[in-house]
């Protein structure tokens, strides 16, 4: 198969919607199929909108550049929409992403959600019963690997990790601070430690636990292996990364009870929320080697969802003309005007 990913790849710490893109495009090739970023082949057999909205530095191209490829260079194209994130997580409550996406996907003949919590949230904001699936996102379980002696055996004081890359509230800095004020007291001053891993945000600081600057790769597998327990407080998380990559080095995980975090952690850890923190952390450092046991059965791999994903391509690409016959693009001349018409001010005549 010929597949375009529309993703600007990114190098060093990015954001898990590049770090998908890398996956898959990764596994795509290993596999023998040929994988571009753009539209310039007039042959594709796949096209996956990943991010439509041209002013993020990750979008390859957005869903009016795909409706002109597909009316004037290859109708046989097929589009498969990626949705990753809504307006929940967003402070967005007007809705303005994700009306945005729901435009955008109008172009696409199949739309994957990165779990059955996000496609909950679209079909409230107006997603139709059209095509779709849930695919959960994976890890590269060849760098995402537990350290190779064993963590089995109290330890005093337990290390707990989180490492994010956004800066947005969202991401739970109000459970981290009160996780850092936690710490300054006893006897959590000698039973816990904390630390986190990328940018803090504006005006933030810890105060008993540690900051570690932003790192990538090896280097951030290794300092996750420093760790006992990884702590998520992410609120209206769509499809998390972090979490899967701290699971597949071996840490139990702590996640708060938001968004899909249920559907990615459940058998793995510990839910808790704010008000019961303390009382699961409590709970975690009695029971840790139970669940630091099953850690090696996390099943959200990369090589897992990549798969999912080459089978969803193959599936339409055999039902291409069934697909091709029933495409409409939302039937509505007008809406495709003018998308042409709105994309053909934002960048010239072609």
């Amino acid at each position: 198969m010929k597949i375009s990913i529309g993703m600007k790849l990114q190098p060093g710490p990015w954001g898990g919607g590049n770090r998908f893109g890398a996956a898959l495009t990764d596994h795509l090739r290993r596999h023998g199929h040929a994988v571009s970023h753009d539209l310039a082949a007039d042959d594709l057999d796949v096209i996956v909108l990943a991010e439509p909205d041209r002013k993020l530095r990750i979008s390859a191209y957005d869903h009016a550049d795909v409706l002109r490829y597909l009316l004037f260079v290859n109708r046989r194209a097929l589009v498969v929409h990626r949705i990753n994130n809504s307006s929940e997580a967003r402070d967005d409550p007007q809705k303005h992403f994700n009306r945005y996406r729901l435009q955008a996907n109008r172009v696409a003949d199949h739309t994957v959600f990165v779990s059955r919590w996000l496609w909950e949230c679209y079909r409230e904001a107006g997603f139709e019963d059209r095509p779709h699936t849930v695919i959960l996102n994976g890890a590269d379980q060849r760098l995402w690997c537990p350290a190779p002696e064993s963590r089995v055996g109290e330890r005093v004081p337990l290390r707990i990790v989180t490492h994010h890359w956004s800066m947005n509230p969202n991401k739970g800095w109000s459970v981290y601070r009160q996780l850092d004020e936690l710490l300054g007291r006893p006897p959590w001053s000698e039973r816990v430690q904390f630390t986190y891993i990328g940018p803090l945000p504006e005006g933030v600081t810890l105060k008993h636990g540690r900051h570690v600057p932003p790192v990538t790769g090896s280097a951030l597998v290794e300092a996750l292996r420093e760790h006992d327990l990884y702590i998520t407080a992410s609120l209206c998380e769509a499809g998390p990364n972090h979490v899967l990559e701290g699971a597949l080095c071996g840490l139990p995980l702590l996640y708060r009870e938001s968004g899909s975090m249920r559907e990615y952690c459940a058998g793995f850890g510990l839910p808790y929320t704010p008000e019961t923190l303390e009382a699961v952390l409590t709970r975690m450092i009695r029971e840790r080697d139970q669940w630091a046991s099953r850690m090696a059965g996390f099943p959200l791999t990369a090589e897992r969802m990549c798969g999912e994903y080459v089978r969803l391509f193959e599936t339409l690409v055999s039902q291409r003309p069934a697909i091709l016959a029933q495409r409409r693009f939302g039937a509505s001349w007008s809406w495709m005007v003018q998308t042409l018409l709105n994309r053909h001010r934002r960048v010239g005549t072609p």
